[in-house]
């Protein structure tokens, strides 16, 4: 459902969250960490909230992302890896962390991610920006989101930082406004995203206008522990004008208000 009836029609242009917004990244990091839960206890935590280990694996690329952050997204996701096997007391070899890091461009959109885009270029120009490297985000654009098109995408291995640092979004404004027309401060972008924390959060704090795509969030609390404290704390800090449950959902509306300013 979404959150407001707000004119959607005025923006000349979209930035999209691309991992968790567009792109199934929990169902793609759960799956790669199954031979990591595999070899626990069937005591083990993780073993029976396999949501838990993808928060700690979240929590370990963060303090990487922090520390280092020109370090290109696919060395952090294998060293965070790493670190998980070694605080669970499972044996990791090589073969398994380093293909790790380089398997993000192989996971799969969300059922409505693809048409969901079509339908929204017809209206504005797309770009994304996002916390991956360039080879990851290669494979994405021209493999799973194929055959919708992006006028642009910048990362992190470009920027050489991470969301949600304020130099990313800085470098999208301006990278927009040179490469694309469009700008920000005129009013021209939108920005789309599922995460609260790196992508809601500093907009509000730049006064950058954005819709959630609340993947996963369920009104009255969700199936996912760590989804609710992650609204709890960072809801208050967010200043989302809209919230649409999928980008399926946001292609639909904005269809309609531009239809009926047709009419």
């Amino acid at each position: 459902m979404a959150s407001s009836q707000s004119d959607l029609t005025s923006f000349k242009a979209l930035s999209f969250d691309c991992y968790g917004t567009l792109i199934d990244w929990e169902t793609g990091i759960i799956t790669a960490l199954k031979p990591l839960i595999d070899q626990l206890p069937a005591s083990h935590a993780f073993k029976t909230d396999p949501q838990a280990a993808l928060h700690r694996l979240e929590e370990l690329a963060g303090s990487h992302q922090s520390r280092t952050p020109t370090l290109p997204y696919n060395e952090v996701l294998a060293m965070s890896m790493s670190e998980l096997a070694h605080e669970t007391g499972v044996s990791l070899s090589d073969s398994v962390t380093e293909p790790f890091g380089n398997a993000v461009g192989t996971w799969g959109p969300f059922p409505d991610t693809v048409a969901g885009l079509q339908k929204l270029a017809q209206h504005y120009k797309l770009i994304i920006l996002s916390n991956v490297n360039n080879s990851n985000m290669e494979s994405t654009l021209t493999k799973q989101l194929h055959p919708a098109k992006f006028d642009a995408a910048y990362t992190a291995q470009d920027i050489g930082s991470y969301k949600p640092g304020h130099q990313n979004f800085q470098y999208l404004f301006g990278h927009a406004k040179k490469d694309l027309n469009v700008d920000w401060e005129k009013g021209d972008l939108l920005h789309v995203a599922e995460s609260l924390k790196i992508d809601h959060v500093p907009s509000k704090e730049l006064g950058l206008r954005s819709v959630w795509i609340s993947r996963g969030y369920e009104e009255g609390g969700s199936k996912d522990r760590g989804k609710d404290i992650v609204l709890q704390k960072y809801r208050d800090a967010t200043a989302f004008e809209w919230r649409f449950t999928t980008i399926g959902e946001f292609a639909d509306e904005v269809e309609r208000q531009f239809a009926a300013k047709k009419s």
